[in-house]
C-alpha cells in the first residue's frame, strides 16, 4: 500500500526530475552538478520508497486496490518492485512529448519533412542517452528484477525511449520519409544535385531502430536476417530495391533504344560505380550486395542476348578494350560467360581456318608459311584472351581447344586427306630452323622460336608422327653434318622432354650422343691407330658409328666399291673390330658422301658428291665410255636408283650422252627416259662458275618414298605401342573391365596419338590369342593379366 508521505515523496521526485527531462530535451547546456541531481533523485527514489506492485497503466484507485490484495502475493515472490511508478511517469512524459512535436504543422516539401525528421531525431536520440545515463541505478537493479520476472514489456530506460519513438514518430511519419529519400535519390541517378546527407541520417535512424528492437525481443534462431537491420530492410530497402528496379529497367530500354550496345555498356560500368559509391555514401554497406545483384540482373542480365550479338561485332573488328569491358560486365552474372567463351572459341577457330585457306595452295610445301601464318593467330588471340579477358582460366582453354581444332583439321590437312599433315609440317619447319644455312633469325630470337615450336607442338594430336618426321630429318642433318648448333639442338630436344617424358626424346638424346662423342673418339682413335700401324689411307676419311636400334637407317641394298675406297673402308673395320668384339657394322653408303677433285680440266673443280655418285664418276678413270648397261653392272646399284643418279649427273652436265641433245635435258627428261644402251662420257670441256660443285642433292623421289615408307609405318608403330600400353597396364592392375582398360590406354597414349577404339579392341584380341591376356570365366567383360 502507498502511504501519503510516499506519494508526496514521488511527486517531489518527478517533479525535479521532469524539469530535468525538459531541460535535456531541449537540448540546453546542463552542468555535471545538475546532472549528478537527477541521478541523485532517481537513487533516492529507488532505495527510500518501499516495494509497490506495479503496473504499466497510470495509477488509479483500481490499481491502488490491486496493489493492496496482492502484496502478500509480491513478497512470497521474493520480487523487490522499486521504481514503477517512476518508470510510467518517465514513459507517458516521453510519449506526450513526441505527440507534440507530430502535431505542429508542416510544410510537406522534401527537404522541410526530411529536416524535421532528422533534426528531431538527433535531439531525441542525445537526450534520451542522458536520460540513460542518470537513470543508470534504475537500469542496473529494478528494471533486472522486472525482466527476471518475465516482465517482457519493461525496458533499459534508453530502449523504452526508442521504443516510444517508434510507437509516436516513426510509425506516424516513415512512409513519407523513405517516399521523399526515394525521391532523392531518383534525383540524383538523373543527374540532379541532392543533399545525401539528409538520406543518409534517416537510414541510420532506422538502423538504430532495428539495433533496439533486436535489444528488446528475445533471440530467435530462425531469423533469415540480423533482427538489427530489421526495420531498415522491411521500411527502405525493400522499396529503395523496388525503386531501383523499375528505374533501371525503362533507363536500358530507353537508352537501347537510341545508343549502340558498347555505349550502353559503358553506361552499365558507369552506373554499377554509381551504385557502389551511393552504398558507401548514406546506405547501409549490408545493402551492397542485394543492390549489385538488382543492377546486374537488370542491366546485364535480361540485356545478355544484345550482349552476346555485340561481342561478335567487338571480336570481328578486334575491339579489345570494349571487350574488356564487356568481359567485365558479363562476367559479374553467374554462368553468363559460358556463352561468351563459346562465341570466342567459333570465333578464334574461324579465323584460324580463314587464315590457312587463304595460304592452303602455298602451304603444303613450305612449312614455314604454314606454321607461322599458324603463329600469328596464335600470338593475335593470346593477346587477345591476355588483355579483352584477364587470361582467365575458363578462356584460355577456349584458346586451347580452338587452336588445336583448326591446327589439326583445316584446309592443307583436308587437300592430302590426313589429319598427320601439321605435325610433319611443324617437323620440317624445324628442321628449316636447325639446318644449317638455312637460319634467317638471330641468335637471340632462336629461343624465342623454340617456344613458338612448342606452342604449336602442344596443340597437334599427332605427336607420334612430328616424332618419327622430327628423328628422320634429324638424323639427315647429323649424318649430312647439317647442324647449324649442336646446342640448339639439345635446346629442342630438352623442351619436347620436358613436355612429353624421357621416352619420346630418349633416341634423340642417343643420336646426338652418337655423333658428338662416340664418333668424334672414335675418328681421334682410328687416325692414331694408323700412324702407329703405319697404315697411309688413299683418301681422307671420317666415319660415324651409329646405333641400330636409336638410328631410322635401313641397310642398303649391296654394290661395288670403287677399288681407291675399299681399302680404307677394310682398315677401319680392322680398327672397329679390334675395339670392339662381337659388334658388327653395317655400311651405310646411301648416307655417305664426299669430295672429288677433277684432274682432266682446265680448271680444277672439286665435287662433293654422294657416294652413289662418287662410285660412278670414278668408273671414268678407267675409261672415258660407258653404256648405262655397262656401269650399272660394274658398279651393281640397283637399276631404278641408278637411273634417278646417273639422270642427276647428266643434269649438272658433268657427263653428257650423246643420245640426249641439250633440249631435252632442259625440259621433260626423266630417269625413265635413259635407254640402257645409251653411251656415257665425260664431259671433257666442264665448265663452271663455281669451283666447288654441290651435286649431292636429295632426289625428289627418293624423299618421296621416304614419307610414304614413315606413313605406311605409322599404323604399325601405333599398335605397338597400344599393345605395350595394354600389358602395362594389366600387369599392374591384374584384372580390369574391358571398358576401364579401353580408358586408360586412352589416356597413356593421348599424350602422343588419339588411340581409336577399334583398333584398341583388335590389340586387346590379339593378346589373348597370344595367352597374355584372357577373359575371366565368372565376370562377363573382365579382363585377366596372364603372368
Amino acid at each position: 500500500m502507498l502511504h501519503t508521505d510516499d506519494k508526496s515523496n514521488l511527486n517531489d521526485i518527478w517533479m525535479k526530475v521532469s524539469e530535468g527531462i525538459e531541460h535535456i530535451y531541449r537540448i540546453e547546456e546542463m552542468s555535471h552538478k545538475a546532472y549528478m541531481n537527477l541521478y541523485s533523485h532517481v537513487y533516492n527514489y529507488c532505495t527510500a520508497i518501499p516495494a509497490q506492485k506495479f503496473s504499466l497503466k497510470p495509477s488509479t484507485g483500481i490499481t491502488q486496490k490491486l496493489a493492496h490484495n496482492n502484496e502478500q502475493n509480491t513478497a512470497q515472490n521474493g520480487a523487490n518492485i522499486v521504481g514503477g511508478e517512476l518508470y510510467i511517469r518517465l514513459k507517458n512524459h516521453l510519449r506526450t512529448y513526441l505527440e507534440k512535436i507530430c502535431e505542429q504543422e508542416l510544410d510537406l516539401q522534401v527537404d522541410s519533412v526530411l529536416c524535421f525528421y532528422t533534426t528531431n531525431w538527433k535531439n531525441y536520440l542525445v537526450s534520451s542517452k542522458v536520460t540513460n545515463g542518470f537513470c543508470d541505478y534504475l537500469n542496473r537493479n529494478w528494471i533486472p528484477q522486472q525482466r527476471s520476472l518475465e516482465r517482457k514489456d519493461v525496458y533499459e530506460i534508453f530502449i523504452m525511449t526508442m521504443e516510444i519513438w517508434k510507437l509516436v514518430f516513426f510509425q506516424k511519419f516513415n512512409k513519407q520519409v523513405t517516399f521523399e529519400c526515394l525521391q532523392l535519390i531518383k534525383s540524383e541517378r538523373q543527374n540532379e544535385l541532392i543533399n545525401s546527407r539528409l538520406i543518409s541520417e534517416v537510414v541510420q535512424s532506422y538502423v538504430q531502430l532495428g539495433l533496439i528492437e533486436s535489444a528488446s525481443i528475445e533471440d530467435n534462431s530462425h531469423q533469415i536476417i540480423s533482427p538489427a537491420l530489421t526495420i531498415y530492410k522491411d521500411y527502405f530497402e525493400i522499396l529503395f530495391l523496388q525503386d531501383t528496379e523499375q528505374f533501371y529497367r525503362l533507363e536500358a530500354t530507353t537508352f537501347l533504344a537510341h545508343n549502340s550496345v558498347t555505349e550502353y555498356l559503358k553506361k552499365v560500368d558507369q552506373r554499377l560505380a554509381e551504385e557502389v559509391y551511393r552504398v558507401q555514401s548514406y546506405l547501409h554497406s549490408s545493402t551492397l550486395g542485394i543492390l549489385i545483384k538488382k543492377v546486374e540482373e537488370v542491366l546485364i542480365h535480361d540485356q545478355l542476348q544484345a550482349i552476346y550479338t555485340e561481342a561478335q561485332v567487338l571480336l570481328r573488328n578486334e575491339k579489345i578494350s570494349d571487350l574488356a569491358l564487356l568481359f567485365k560486365l558479363v562476367s559479374r552474372v553467374p554462368n553468363a560467360t559460358d556463352k561468351l567463351k563459346e562465341i570466342v572459341e567459333a570465333h578464334i577457330h574461324q579465323m584460324g581456318i580463314d587464315a590457312i585457306e587463304r595460304i592452303s595452295s602455298t602451304a603444303l610445301n613450305n612449312p614455314k608459311l604454314y606454321i607461322e601464318t599458324i603463329l600469328d593467330i596464335h600470338t593475335k588471340f593470346f593477346k587477345l584472351v591476355n588483355e579483352a579477358f584477364n587470361s582467365e582460366q575458363g578462356f584460355t582453354a577456349v584458346l586451347d581447344r580452338a587452336c588445336a581444332k583448326f591446327i589439326n583439321n583445316n584446309a592443307v590437312t583436308t587437300a592430302v586427306n590426313n589429319t598427320t599433315k601439321s605435325s610433319e609440317l611443324l617437323a620440317q619447319y624445324c628442321n628449316t630452323l636447325l639446318r644449317k644455312g638455312n637460319r634467317t633469325v638471330e641468335e637471340t630470337d632462336l629461343e624465342e622460336k623454340f617456344n613458338q615450336i612448342m606452342v604449336v607442338f602442344n596443340y597437334i594430336e599427332n605427336k607420334d608422327v612430328f616424332q618419327k618426321f622430327y628423328r628422320k630429318m634429324f638424323a639427315k642433318r647429323l649424318v649430312g653434318q647439317l647442324c647449324a648448333s649442336f646446342d640448339d639442338e639439345e635446346l629442342i630436344i630438352s623442351k619436347l622432354k620436358h613436355t612429353c617424358g624421357f621416352d619420346y626424346t630418349s633416341e634423340l638424346q642417343q643420336m646426338l650422343q652418337d655423333i658428338c662423342i662416340t664418333s668424334k673418339n672414335l675418328t681421334d682413335q682410328y687416325r692414331i691407330y694408323c700412324e702407329h700401324n703405319n697404315l697411309h689411307n688413299s683418301v681422307d676419311f671420317s666415319v660415324m658409328v651409329l646405333k641400330t636400334n636409336s638410328w631410322p637407317f635401313s641397310a642398303p641394298s649391296n654394290f661395288v666399291l670403287p677399288i681407291e675406297l675399299k681399302k680404307t673402308f677394310e682398315n677401319f673395320i680392322m680398327f672397329y673390330n679390334q675395339q670392339h668384339n662381337g659388334r658388327k657394322l653395317v655400311l651405310l653408303h646411301q648416307y655417305s658422301e664426299g669430295d672429288l677433285q677433277t684432274l682432266y680440266t682446265e680448271q680444277k673443280y672439286i665435287l662433293h658428291v654422294s657416294t652413289y655418285e662418287m662410285v660412278i664418276l670414278l668408273l671414268f678413270n678407267k675409261r672415258s665410255s660407258w653404256t648405262v648397261e655397262q656401269m650399272q653392272d660394274e658398279t651393281q646399284i640397283n637399276v631404278n636408283l641408278f637411273l634417278q643418279i646417273l639422270w642427276s649427273l647428266l643434269k649438272s652436265k658433268l657427263i653428257i650422252c650423246s643420245e640426249i641433245n641439250n633440249d631435252e635435258l632442259q625440259k621433260d627428261l626423266n630417269e625413265n627416259d635413259i635407254k640402257m644402251n645409251y653411251n656415257i662420257q665425260i664431259a671433257n670441256n666442264f665448265k663452271s662458275k663455281k669451283i666447288k660443285i654441290n651435286l649431292n642433292v636429295p632426289i625428289k623421289s627418293v624423299e618421296q618414298k621416304d614419307i610414304e615408307g614413315l606413313y605406311r609405318t605409322l599404323d604399325q608403330d601405333r599398335k605397338i605401342l597400344i599393345r605395350a600400353a595394354i600389358v602395362r597396364t594389366m600387369k599392374q592392375r591384374k584384372t580390369l573391365k574391358h571398358a576401364l582398360l579401353t580408358e586408360e590406354v586412352i589416356h597413356q597414349l593421348s599424350s602422343r596419338f588419339q588411340p581409336k577404339i577399334p583398333v584398341i579392341k583388335k590389340c586387346i584380341e590379339t593378346l589373348i590369342e597370344e595367352q597374355y591376356l584372357e577373359h575371366q570365366s565368372n565376370e562377363n567383360g573382365v579382363l585377366h593379366y596372364l603372368a
